[in-house]
């Protein structure tokens, strides 16, 4: 539909923002002053847009009375009728506002509202010439005025800074951000259920934390005024929810935001949604199963498909059996040299340079390793690859491989060039976790959680676990291009 606006209407477009605010309080004030209440408590709404259009078969003219309401998103004014549409929470609906059919002195009102107000229509259906389902009103009213206009209609909202800062903005103009809010609102909807399926219990672990545990992150940290102490937010949750192995709960999950006070990128935001996930009587096997049964879910019911498109390349195809790689043969194969782990560290950081990556010197051996593997083969596994037995020295919470005591039953699922889900066979042994723990407090890349070790001492079950980024799985499923484009507020510097 043309966006035709009322002399009056071509009149305000001219204007600039500030002078648009002015003409539309100037509004508000004439309409207040003739007794009209601009901002009404609410609307008698029988149906949301989509629901309306479904009442009118394709076969039939006319249909059901609807109430709906909404957002003026577009009008065509023409004198005595006029087309309108309203956006809601399902869609967009067209109505059709005669001057005969409202009265005149309604009509001149409906004729002074703004793109952006809220209104409320009720009136039966009927099927326009071009074969739209179109509300015929027989009375309408503003709901609630809007005194800052929208984004130009053909523009949009196209600078990232303002769409990140007025997320608002983006969900009333931009429909690909408004259908992928709604995918991730279902995606994390079909999460919780194939984990009540599957008779794990739902809990919530405290996001304020006196260790910042399972995990290697710098931690934002705060104060605690009643106890006079620091806290920190939570950089994981995975050392609370093994505690509830330990006290019997067997299978367990929780969906919640962890913090972690690290760069910004396109991949990273310092506060994102994690999911984790821990059974009993399991191990990584066990977590490979669940993990790939459980994207599998998600995408056919939240998607309706096991095929993904992408913006470049082939699409990621998430049926069937999903390919496994050891971490060694990646790098092997990477950097084609067979005795790449009995390389000293000088001879791989050498190596590095002939791949034309950056690598730090001042890291470890291990670190160089995966610097490597990050920077040269992550981003080139695109479609599932469950990447097993990473080196040991990555994580001190799974299981020594019993055939190589060098790595840890440990598989990291990169899917679309980056990592989406690592799961472990979790360490029970509290002296192996001990040491391990205190090599890497050591390192100072963790916090020593004794009250965990304690935790541990009085015995945890053999169990698997798993987590898993939603943004990123989002990114994924969506096919969007940042992981600002997922989470409704991400983090910006103050404007």
């Amino acid at each position: 539909m043309n966006k035709d606006l009322s002399p009056e209407k071509e009149k305000s477009k001219s204007l600039d923002g500030s002078d648009q605010v002015a003409v539309r309080k100037d509004k508000l004030d004439r309409m207040r002053e003739s007794g009209i209440d601009p901002f009404r408590a609410n609307w008698d709404q029988t149906h949301v847009s989509m629901d309306a259009v479904s009442l009118l078969p394709e076969d039939e003219e006319v249909g059901p009375e609807v109430s709906v309401a909404g957002r003026i998103v577009a009008f065509r004014l023409m004198g005595k009728a006029s087309f309108l549409k309203i956006l809601d929470r399902a869609g967009k609906i067209q109505s059709y506002v005669r001057k005969d059919e409202i009265g005149e002195d309604e009509y001149a009102l409906f004729k002074k509202l703004d793109l952006g107000d809220f209104i409320g229509i009720r009136g039966p259906l009927f099927r326009t010439k071009t074969g739209e389902v179109t509300i015929r009103a027989k009375e309408y009213r503003l709901v609630s005025k809007a005194l800052r206009p929208l984004p130009e209609k053909w523009h949009g909202l196209t600078d990232n800074e303002q769409i990140y800062r007025q997320r608002y903005l983006d969900l009333v103009v931009n429909d690909d951000s408004r259908q992928r809010f709604r995918a991730r609102s279902q995606i994390i909807r079909e999460i919780r259920e194939f984990f009540w399926s599957r008779d794990f219990l739902e809990v919530e672990t405290p996001m304020l934390q006196s260790v910042s545990g399972g995990a290697a992150a710098r931690p934002f940290r705060t104060h605690f005024n009643a106890l006079d102490c620091d806290f920190s937010m939570r950089i994981a949750l995975e050392l609370h929810l093994k505690r509830l192995l330990v006290g019997g709960f067997d299978r367990v999950f929780e969906v919640g935001r962890v913090f972690r006070n690290e760069g910004l990128s396109r991949r990273h935001n310092p506060e994102f949604t994690m999911l984790e996930a821990y059974q009993a009587y399991s191990d990584y096997r066990g977590m490979m199963e669940l993990t790939q049964s459980l994207i599998q879910q998600v995408a056919q019911n939240a998607l309706g498909t096991l095929t993904l498109d992408r913006t470049e390349g082939a699409p990621i195809e998430l049926s069937g059996k999903w390919r496994e790689a050891k971490y060694k043969d990646l790098i092997i194969e990477a950097v084609g040299r067979d005795d790449w782990f009995e390389l000293p560290k000088e001879a791989k950081l050498e190596k590095a340079k002939e791949l034309k990556i950056e690598v730090d010197p001042a890291l470890e051996d291990f670190e160089v390793t995966n610097d490597v593997f990050e920077k040269v083969i992550e981003h080139t596994l695109i479609q599932p690859t469950f990447v097993t037995h990473i080196p040991r020295e990555l994580c001190p919470l799974a299981k020594i491989t019993e055939t190589d005591s060098s790595t840890i039953d440990v598989f990291e699922l990169c899917i679309n060039g980056q990592e989406i889900a690592p799961a472990y066979s979790e360490q029970n042994d509290p002296a192996v976790q001990r040491e391990a723990f205190m090599k890497q407090v050591g390192e100072e890349t963790q916090e020593l959680d004794d009250d965990f070790l304690t935790a541990l001492e009085h015995g945890m079950p053999p169990a698997g676990g798993m987590g898993m980024g939603i943004d990123r799985l989002v990114i994924f499923l969506t096919n969007a291009a940042n992981i600002r484009d997922t989470i409704l507020f991400p983090t910006l510097r103050p404007s």
